[in-house]
């Protein structure tokens, strides 16, 4: 899937500006009391922070909190999204990040590269870096990809070699991969606030629907307080 031509205008505008169904968990899913929850931790961009929104419980990580309390798994989500921000941003930052100690690590970044036509192949390269810090933690973290695409009028190779970067990633580092997170989001006029980049709160649930379904089976397979 790639975003509409038409959308591009609007990207473009919004990228610059951006600078800087409520459902109770069943008592009988509800996670049994603990002292400790492993975090899940997600670095990402204004996709991630949910710029836009009336609310910061309207983005996807925060409806994921949801998901996994329904579900009665032991985590609790940190949102370290920054709107605006790159690949080469994220990177700079991931250490930080680090000190969450994240039993997962889900990494969402370089659509505001694609957006300026940044070089590719140095995106793939603040992606990977990412990656190589999180793997010297000990416990090592169970890292996830969000794959991203780009607009079709960046030119066909552009996009193509921007699309490959998060598979190849995924592949290189045997880890999963949720292959486009705006997928039935993107180019959506009903699903993406006025700038058409930032989706609505409808948008998110629909990503938050994405994300689950390669995030579930990982978290599943987290060992529990581990880090106690």
């Amino acid at each position: 899937m790639i975003y509409r031509s038409g959308w591009a205008g609007f990207a473009l505008l919004a990228l610059a500006a951006c600078q800087r169904e409520q459902v109770k968990p069943d008592a009988a899913t509800r996670p049994a009391p603990t002292s400790y929850r492993e975090r899940v931790v997600f670095l990402g961009t204004s996709l991630t922070a949910g710029y836009g929104l009336d609310d910061p419980s309207q983005a996807y990580p925060a409806l994921i909190q949801r998901k996994i309390d329904s579900a009665g798994l032991p985590f609790e989500v940190v949102n370290a999204g920054v709107s605006g921000e790159t690949s080469a941003g994220a990177l700079r930052r991931i250490d930080w990040v680090l000190t969450q100690r994240p039993a997962v690590l889900v990494i969402e970044t370089g659509a505001n590269d694609g957006l300026r036509g940044q070089d590719v192949d140095s995106v793939a390269a603040n992606i990977q870096a990412i990656v190589d810090r999180a793997s010297v933690l000990n416990p090592r973290p169970r890292i996830v990809i969000a794959g991203m695409r780009m607009l079709s009028n960046y030119g066909a190779d552009y996009v193509r070699r921007f699309a490959a970067v998060y598979p190849a990633i995924a592949r290189r580092n045997d880890l999963p991969l949720i292959p486009f997170l705006l997928d039935g989001v993107a180019g959506v006029d009903s699903l993406n606030q006025p700038d058409q980049i930032h989706p609505t709160a409808a948008g998110q649930r629909i990503i938050a629907e994405t994300v689950w379904e390669t995030l579930e089976p990982v978290l599943r397979g987290v060992p529990v307080l581990a880090r106690r």
